[in-house]
């Protein structure tokens, strides 16, 4: 980060018109690009003002730096904003951020001008695998959170993040925000259409001799049984053992109860990184946005959790239908590696 911003130096932005806002039960995404402290606070600034102003509950999502940043700048304002690392992939997966985004904006809904607008500093971290993640999560948030009454104004910042993020980046938000106006992307694409690309992404890790190869499984119970017992030979620590093999169990018996056999089973492990694959017979299956909600919604009760728990447990869960069948692929960092 360069020089902090001084607040006592930095004017409040004027009123003036709300580019940002969100009808009741719209959806806004817009991405600003950024590429020092000043342009931070001179972006943000305004899109949060105007949301105090309207009545609407603002909420930051940022590294702490960013929000001491921001906080600064907004002085004796600040205590009216939320700030959240939960809202984002900063401090949650994927379908744990959407859902506190949505719990949230029902929470608004009941207040002032029942709209929630949410400023995101995007951080992906430096694995390829978290980049893929991110971009993978704004896509996905243009149908998960439309009729939401939300705005959402994501901060991509040239120092931080990588070319191929910030490309993505105006693929994956709606609207583009150059000069105070929320604009339309001429690069963006419809999320299942980019999710379904972003997912045939090649993971070298892949190329490696696999540490556990299982082909048509007899049973549930028996695959369960040899990736767990992998598991124990690769992941250290227990926690993090217990929760991949809640996941990986989930993916196969999907694929046991609603796909086709042969069930087959690989699991690479090296440089401190997992990936396993779970792949079936059956072809009628490959919705790229499936997992980020449960597939019953909110009434657990109805099942429907498999891709939901492995998106909340791994790192990345990929999709990947071919005419042969569906292939699931699982990946997380190792914890307790070097």
């Amino acid at each position: 980060m360069d020089q902090a911003v001084d607040a006592h130096t930095t004017p409040p932005a004027r009123p003036g018109p709300d580019p940002g806002a969100a009808a009741p039960g719209g959806f806004r995404h817009a991405v600003g690009f950024v590429g020092s402290d000043r342009e931070i606070v001179a972006t943000a600034l305004p899109y949060v003002e105007a949301g105090l102003r309207a009545g609407d509950r603002v909420a930051l999502t940022s590294p702490a730096e960013v929000t001491h940043l921001l906080c600064t700048a907004l002085g004796d304002r600040a205590a009216s904003v939320v700030a959240d690392e939960a809202l984002s992939l900063l401090g949650a997966r994927a379908p744990d951020a959407v859902g506190r985004a949505r719990e949230l904006a029902a929470a608004a809904a009941g207040r002032g001008s029942g709209r929630l607008r949410i400023l995101s500093f995007v951080d992906v971290g430096d694995r390829p695998a978290g980049r893929r993640e991110g971009l993978r999560f704004e896509a996905a948030c243009n149908r998960l959170m439309a009729g939401s009454g939300l705005s959402v104004l994501c901060l991509y910042d040239r120092r931080r993040l990588p070319a191929d993020v910030l490309a993505g980046a105006a693929v994956t938000h709606p609207e583009v925000l150059r000069a105070g106006a929320w604009t339309a992307s001429a690069d963006y694409q419809e999320p299942e259409r980019f999710i379904a690309a972003l997912s045939a992404a090649h993971d070298p890790l892949q190329d490696r001799p696999p540490v556990l190869a299982v082909d048509d499984a007899a049973t549930l119970p028996d695959l369960r049984h040899r990736l767990g017992a992998a598991l124990d030979r690769h992941v250290p620590d227990a926690d993090q053992r217990e929760d991949l093999h809640l996941g990986v169990s989930e993916v196969a018996a999907n694929a046991f109860r609603h796909g086709r056999r042969p069930v087959s089973a690989r699991l690479w492990v090296g440089d401190g990184e997992l990936v396993c694959t779970v792949t079936d017979a059956g072809t009628s299956f490959g919705d790229p946005l499936a997992g980020f909600r449960p597939a019953h919604g909110d009434d657990l009760a109805r099942g429907g959790m498999g891709l939901w728990l492995a998106r909340k447990l791994f790192d990345t869960v990929d999709l990947l239908p071919s005419p042969a069948g569906l292939t699931v692929r699982l990946a997380a960092a190792v914890r307790g590696t070097t």
